[in-house]
């Protein structure tokens, strides 16, 4: 992966690693749906970088999904990581503005902060 600025990347490359684990592989049996996360540095939709969380193939990857994904998230950077830590409900933060969300609403509910490995150091 290209290096990035956002803190988010940090997190998505522990989530490569996480899905190459026992944990990682029942995830994707369980789940099996594809989500594209649109991240923004300071506003959601500026400069965005874009990654895909493969959980039917089990990988992470910057750049766009080719095809359709289940579900396609926006988020500001530091939105996102507390999305993913659990530090923000993604109802809340999709009430809020905080997270956009396009495609499955069934395929959103189960993007949740369990899918994440838990952060060791952030």
């Amino acid at each position: 992966m290209a290096t990035s600025t956002l803190k988010s990347a940090a997190l998505l490359d522990q989530m490569k690693l996480h899905l190459a684990t026992d944990a990682g592989k029942d995830l994707v049996k369980k789940i099996g749906l594809v989500y594209q996360i649109n991240i923004g540095p300071k506003k959601m939709g500026i400069d965005e970088e874009i990654f895909v969380v493969d959980l039917k193939k089990g990988e992470v990857t910057k750049g766009p999904y080719e095809g359709k994904p289940d579900a396609t998230f926006s988020f500001k950077d530091e939105d996102f990581l507390k999305v993913a830590t659990g530090k923000m409900n993604p109802q809340l933060a999709f009430m809020r503005g905080a997270m956009k969300v396009k495609g499955s609403l069934s395929a959103a509910q189960k993007f949740t902060p369990d899918i994440f490995p838990k952060p060791s150091k952030m």
